[in-house]
């Protein structure tokens, strides 16, 4: 994007760009109700500052985790400034995160304990393999 363009009048190739995101990521966010479709100016539809805010909002509560209905609630309460249910919202995830993490460790532990039996033993199947079921 042409830096003197600015984010007052970009097109939908232009916002998702400028947002990491395909044109098609945009579209699905506002079938969802994430994103509000612009009315056409000359035919084309115009995006600004704010829809590049919160596709940005969308992409970070994203990778924190959020589902897209969580992500929906939470823009609703970034307009009413709920900084309880942010707050509850946060919480859920970030025990849901510690469980993920804990599982993961556990995946984790498991594979290098069978990588080390795979490598010190020389006969019979790999235990990695056998693991499996293979």
């Amino acid at each position: 994007m042409v830096q003197s363009q600015g984010y007052s009048s970009l097109t939908i190739g232009q916002l998702a760009a400028s947002g990491k995101v395909g044109v098609e990521t945009i579209r699905f966010y506002q079938r969802k109700g994430l994103l509000e479709t612009p009315t056409r100016e000359s035919g084309i539809r115009r995006y600004g500052s704010e829809d590049l805010r919160r596709l940005r909002f969308i992409k970070q509560a994203q990778v924190a985790g959020f589902t897209l209905e969580e992500i929906k609630e939470l823009l609703t309460l970034d307009a009413g400034e709920d900084r309880k249910r942010a707050r509850e919202l946060a919480k859920h995830r970030i025990t849901a995160l510690n469980a993920k993490i804990s599982a993961l460790k556990d995946a984790l532990d498991a594979l290098q304990r069978l990588a080390k039996e795979c490598g010190t033993g020389s006969e019979g199947p790999c235990p990695i393999l056998a693991s499996f079921g293979v």
